[in-house]
């Protein structure tokens, strides 16, 4: 990693310092050593980086968080598939590598597929190699592969990867397919929303501020909200741009910030639900997976845990493999976690003691799974309350604040 060290040093009878970016103290000093031949170096300290350099750090990481892209998964899934049928009818990894870099026609994987094949004749395992690039193929690729190489039966572990991508992929889609219908009323509720505060309000407005009287609660919200609209209206837009991109890259970048918001995000209505049970499902699905191929349950444990992305969640089940080390066995770790019912405790334990661990995880991914699949074929069931709600809301407030008004100017008239 680049610090910044500050060298002082004498040259010529005077005294004078200079700002070196090296990786260690002694680097720091033999390159000012190359820099001031003759010089004499007095002392060299580590420093925090200059202002200017901290935003340009700052600006290459924000920037390089809003541009990073995954693969597109439908190239991934036929790539890995190709993969696997090449490998297990003999042919080198090296020459598959080479061979699916050449034929896919996702510019991206072809560039990464390149670098890795040089890679490979570096003499760098498949394993390092894929995990150069974690951040395009996933955790899930990247503990699939380890697995081919720790069990060297690398085409079934590959086809096996095509199938969880293709299932993660399936379910994407059905989260995109549930939440069209939720989505597109929202945005529509926010464009009513919008016209009214910027085009009918501001009518009744100048009928308000001609009655001269004490205007009731309802309406000072709403005339705020249309003054707030049509006044700072293309401002609030671009702070709310602006903290979402923020949030992104604090999310990226920052492990409290991301454990913070993992761990709220748990608690959430209907979106605590679904993480929770699409990182478990993924959990145990790889887990399963590895148990049933004869790695050891400690190796199987650190290679799942790594494909969980909520942090609250990965933190808990990273003390199963402490709890294994320490002598407990699978069904007390797991218990320990608090993330598994008890049926599912108790189906771990009887196929610990029956020696049909791998059957029985099996059974406790088919439950998270179709628990997963429940909360997504029922999520526009379980939106809409909270859209009807917002809506009655919406049209309570501007009844109120629009009719109380001149239900007391008729009143006023009449005495």
């Amino acid at each position: 990693m680049i610090s910044y060290f500050e060298v002082n040093y004498i040259y010529k009878g005077k005294r004078d310092k200079q700002l070196i970016k090296a990786n260690t103290r002694r680097s720091a000093i033999a390159m000012a050593q190359a820099k001031i031949p003759g010089g004499t170096i007095l002392k060299a300290y580590e420093v925090s980086a200059p202002l200017e350099d901290q935003f340009e750090d700052f600006k290459e990481k924000f920037l390089g968080t809003l541009s990073q892209k995954k693969i597109n998964v439908e190239f991934l899934i036929a790539a890995f598939r190709q993969l696997a049928v090449m490998t297990n009818a003999g042919i080198s990894i090296h020459d598959s590598i080479k061979e699916v870099g050449n034929s896919t026609t996702d510019k991206q994987l072809k560039e990464i597929f390149v670098l890795i094949d040089e890679d490979l004749n570096a003499g760098k395992s498949l394993t390092e190699a894929f995990m150069k690039y974690s951040n395009q193929f996933g955790d899930v690729s990247i503990a699939m592969i380890e697995l081919g190489e720790s069990t060297g039966n690398m085409s079934d572990a590959l086809t096996k990867l095509s199938e969880l991508l293709e299932e993660m992929m399936d379910n994407q889609k059905k989260l995109k397919s549930a939440m069209r219908y939720p989505k597109t009323v929202s945005i529509a509720i926010v464009i009513a929303f919008s016209i009214l505060m910027m085009y009918v309000v501001p009518k009744f407005k100048e009928i308000f501020e001609n009655l001269g009287a004490e205007l009731p609660m309802p309406t000072k919200v709403l005339l705020f909200c249309e003054h707030a609209l049509n006044t700072y209206g293309a401002y609030i837009l671009g702070v709310v741009i602006l903290i979402s991109l923020f949030n992104k890259y604090k999310y990226k970048n920052d492990e409290a910030y991301k454990a913070f918001v993992d761990k709220k995000m748990l608690k959430v209505y209907l979106i605590g639900d679904i993480t929770f049970y699409a990182s478990m499902s993924r959990f145990m699905l790889i887990f399963t997976e590895l148990v049933r191929a004869g790695v050891p349950v400690v190796e199987a444990l650190d290679t799942s845990v790594m494909t969980v992305d909520n942090e609250e969640i990965k933190s808990k089940l990273s003390g199963v493999k402490q709890s294994v080390q320490r002598g407990n066995n699978l069904t007390e770790a797991f218990k320990e976690t608090e993330l598994f019912e008890g049926m599912l405790i108790q189906m771990i334990k009887a196929g610990e003691q029956g020696g049909a661990l791998d059957k029985m995880l099996e059974k406790v991914t088919d439950y998270y799974r179709s628990r997963f699949n429940m909360f997504i074929e029922n999520l526009s069931a379980y939106i809409e309350p909270i859209m009807i709600g917002v809506i009655a809301g919406m049209v309570l407030m501007l009844a109120l604040g629009i009719f109380m008004p001149m239900w007391n100017m008729g009143q006023a008239v009449q005495g």
